[in-house]
This record gives structure tokens, sequence and C-alpha cells, in this order.
């Protein structure tokens, strides 16, 4: 799928397939997100995509630049003005979102996230009483695909539910366990308070939870 988004250039996402591939490298410091993310949970496709997301840590992202060594790299400074990350330098807090892409003739193909850390906790880049262990941050796909939990994913969606989130959110509910349930409702709930996915989330799931 090819997204327009003038005057930056169109977006052409790489498919998972590539992303594995450019990122492996990193050995397990990287994780499909986005709805992509969400696809990978339910173990099929649920919608179009306009791009591909691929989540870091802040702390390794001179990594990113290495993987993808020679492409350019747009960082989006808030609130949202695109600009070279250039070689070497170290992104601050506040700076989260980039796009990526093999020259400036050729089309986007991965925007790069980047989240915060404290130790061996993942932090919220939206909330930092919302954390976990990196170590519970991302699950495997069957052919060993990282990609970030859909709790995770699900609670970044939240903050305001577009169609295509609810989309997200109805797939995946069904193959929530209860404590990834009680998580997402407690981490809706710290950082955005009263939030209509939370009653649905605190239905018991099936036995194929």
């Amino acid at each position: 799928m090819t997204d327009d988004r003038a005057p930056y250039g169109t977006w052409e996402p790489a498919s998972t397939a590539d992303v594995v591939r450019w990122f492996a490298p990193l050995d397990g410091r990287w994780w499909v997100a986005g709805g992509v993310a969400i696809e990978l949970a339910v173990g099929h496709r649920l919608r179009g995509h306009g791009d591909i997301d691929v989540l870091m840590l802040r702390r390794d992202q001179a990594a990113a630049q290495r993987v993808l060594a020679g492409w350019e790299w747009w960082c989006a400074d808030p609130p949202g003005r695109l600009r070279p990350w250039a070689p070497g330098e170290v992104l601050p807090v506040g700076v989260h979102d980039i796009w990526c892409r093999p020259g400036p003739d050729e089309p986007w193909r991965v925007q790069l996230m980047l989240d915060e850390s404290d130790g061996p906790d993942w932090t919220s880049r939206r909330d930092v009483r919302v954390r976990r262990p990196v170590r519970d941050l991302g699950a495997r796909t069957a052919d060993g695909t990282p990609y970030l939990v859909p709790e995770v994913q699900l609670y970044y969606k939240a903050r305001s539910p577009r169609p295509k989130d609810e989309t997200d959110f109805e797939a995946v509910l069904p193959v929530l366990s209860a404590p990834q349930r009680r998580w997402l409702a407690d981490a809706i709930t710290l950082s955005y308070g009263p939030h209509p996915w939370t009653d649905r989330l605190s239905v018991t799931p099936g036995p194929t939870a």
C-alpha cells in the first residue's frame, strides 16, 4: 500500500520479512509495532497499512543507524516537523518518531519509534508510571518475528482511538489473556482515566486465552 504524505514524499511500507532481514542483527532489541503487531498477535491480516512501525528503546537508537547504514533518517521534532537525523546524533526525550528510506528518491519504508527505559524496565513515553520489564515487552511469532505485545500497543492506541484502532482492539481482544486484560485496563485508567475499553476488558476471556 502506498500513501502520499506531501510534502515529505510517498510511503511504500516494507514487508515484515524485509524488516526482519534488516533488523535481525540487533538480536532481540527491536519489535514490530503498530497495527502490524496486532496482526502478528492474532495471526492474520486485518486491514491496509500506510506504514510499518519498528519500536526500539531510546538507549539503542545508534544501532538503528548501523543496521540501516546508507539510508536517510528523518526525525520528527515536536510538534511534528521532519528534519534529517544526523549520523551519530543522540535524539533527546520528546523526539521519538523517525522516518527511514534508502535514498532521497526512494519511498519511505520504515517508521522507527523510540521508547523509554529505566534500567531493566520499559517505561511509557506518555506516562513513566506505566512500566514493565523489557523482557516482557515483546513476543515472537512461530517463525521468530518479534512484535510488541498487544496490550502495550493497545495502551498507546487507547489515548485517542480512531476507527482503525477500534478494529485492532476488537480483533485482538479474544486472544488477550486475563493478565493482559488487567494490565491494559490498569494502564489505561492510570494514564487516561475512564475509558470505553475498560468495561470490555473486564469480561473474562474464554478458554483460548
